[in-house]
């Protein structure tokens, strides 16, 4: 009699109690539906640039992952430019472009370009490259990423952003100059939002002066070294 009496007194608990963990469990769940919703609308944001990363990811694995990283190599780069000056030329810019998307060091291709065809022969064939490659790297990350820079939630980032447009075509030649192909400044300027024409110009004046000074540092190499 005792027990009943104590089940009795504990019912009027139960009630509050399941309320309780009703109301818990549905908090939860809203709360989770609001992990997704955000979430959901990051990615959504973010989708180009979420799609150049596994576009970029997937080229350098190809590249990297199989035999076409032989083709990056500055032996490999030395043949074709010997074997036929205009085949090879063609070769060159085409490699030197695509290598630029997958992290491949230019000075490669310099270096493989003032060995074969001199020091003004290889800087101008590097230039050509060099430029080509900016602009197809630019294209196909706008085309692909867009502007997505801009929709950054960071003022660091928007301060940067300030400053590079209040003199766009003076800046980047600055950082071209500094930086030269550097695929991480390709990437940042064509989702900057700067525009193809300021660009391509700063490009075309920041280019020639390390382009430059890399060939007479290869050529002293290639004297020194004796190589024909």
């Amino acid at each position: 009699m005792v027990h009943g009496n104590s089940v009795l007194c504990c019912c009027p608990l139960v009630a509050p109690t399941a309320h309780f963990l009703q109301s818990c469990a549905h908090a939860l769940r809203i709360a989770i539906l609001r992990r997704i919703v955000n979430f959901s609308k990051t990615v959504y944001r973010y989708r180009r640039l979420l799609a150049l990363l596994l576009f970029l990811a997937a080229l350098f694995a190809l590249v990297h992952g199989t035999a076409l990283q032989e083709h990056f190599s500055l032996t490999y780069v030395r043949q074709q430019l010997s074997y036929n000056q205009w085949s090879g030329l063609a070769i060159f810019v085409l490699l030197f472009t695509v290598g630029n998307l997958v992290q491949v060091p230019g000075w490669i291709f310099l270096a493989s370009a003032v060995l074969i065809l001199g020091e003004f022969g290889g800087g101008l064939a590097t230039y050509i490259a060099a430029c080509t490659s900016c602009a197809f790297t630019f294209l196909t990350v706008r085309w692909i990423g867009g502007d997505t820079v801009r929709q950054l939630d960071s003022k660091w980032a928007l301060q940067l952003l300030a400053h590079l447009h209040a003199h766009p075509i003076r800046n980047m030649v600055v950082l071209r100059t500094l930086l030269q192909t550097l695929p991480a400044l390709n990437y940042a300027l064509a989702l900057a939002g700067v525009g193809f024409r300021q660009y391509m110009v700063a490009v075309l004046i920041g280019l020639p002066l390390p382009i430059a000074l890399y060939c007479v540092f290869f050529d002293s190499i290639r004297q020194v070294l004796g190589i024909a």
